[in-house]
């Protein structure tokens, strides 16, 4: 309706115009029989007086709905500016939440490189605890525990077995084949005592990879029972084995005192 309206105003415009100019044109002009041909100048008057309050009316109408644009171009300006700010303001949360990703995605690189550092030291510690007590490698047995007895003579060299575990720091002693194996290439130091009846001799041998280094032997005819020690100290490579071997056609004795023992410690690696 308003644009129909706003559509004809320019129509009535043109017919009031045109009343109005042939009213102004004066009777004695050539022109004004052939204008005023077929029609009453009455009608003149009344068509002008008819315009009038039309255009009148129909500026009214325009004023008004002019009135109503500039509202609703007002209303829209504010929508529109409200729409601005929330896009806006939807921008700035889209750029935290991206700046918030790459501040996650970097602490998670941080976390796996901390993690990865954590593993590296916890390994570092275990191999330096290890070393540590590979360093202070020690040990010391006695033949028997609580048994009482002899062991020999046999007619060859044969190993002996240390069961009685004291000390065992690194674990570098078998109590299973009384051998002992070096960890780290060092200088050991190696103890061994005999104790033995007088009815035969007393001895063992103290055995590096097979070859034999010191022995303790001792042998008398007299009613008291005999002992003897010795002690050495080995260059040994990793892998290396020690062990005690009864002397050949001796015997060695052992009870709950501990009287046989055989010991020996890292003095320092090399």
């Amino acid at each position: 309706m308003r644009s129909n309206m706003i559509m004809l105003f320019p129509l009535l415009l043109l017919i009031c115009s045109l009343s109005t100019v042939q009213s102004e044109i004066k009777p004695d002009s050539k022109i004004t029989p052939l204008l005023n041909q077929g029609r009453e100048p009455a009608q003149d008057s009344d068509l002008q007086q008819t315009c009038t309050p039309d255009i009148n009316s129909v500026l009214r109408e325009m004023s008004a709905s002019l009135a109503e644009v500039k509202v609703e171009m007002r209303h829209l300006q504010k929508a529109n500016e409200a729409h601005t700010a929330k896009v806006n303001e939807l921008e700035l949360l889209k750029a935290e939440l991206d700046k918030l990703k790459q501040e996650n995605q970097a602490q998670k690189g941080e976390l796996i490189t901390i993690k990865s550092r954590a593993e590296i030291t916890e390994n570092q510690v275990t191999t330096l605890k290890r070393d540590g007590e590979v360093k202070r490698g020690a040990f010391s047995a006695s033949l028997l525990g609580t048994e009482s007895k002899n062991i020999g003579p046999f007619n060859t060299h044969t190993p002996l077995v240390y069961k009685h575990v004291v000390t065992n720091i690194g674990n570098a002693y078998n109590p299973h084949t009384g051998s002992f194996t070096a960890p780290v290439r060092g200088a050991y130091h190696f103890e061994f005592y005999v104790y033995g009846h007088h009815s035969h001799p007393a001895g063992a041998v103290l055995v590096k990879n097979g070859e034999h280094i010191f022995i303790a032997y001792e042998h008398s005819t007299s009613p008291n029972a005999v002992s003897s020690s010795n002690g050495v100290t080995l260059l040994l490579e990793v892998g290396d084995v020690v062990f005690l071997k009864l002397w050949v056609n001796a015997w060695i004795f052992d009870n709950e005192n501990q009287h046989s023992t055989f010991s020996g410690h890292l003095l320092f690696t090399m």
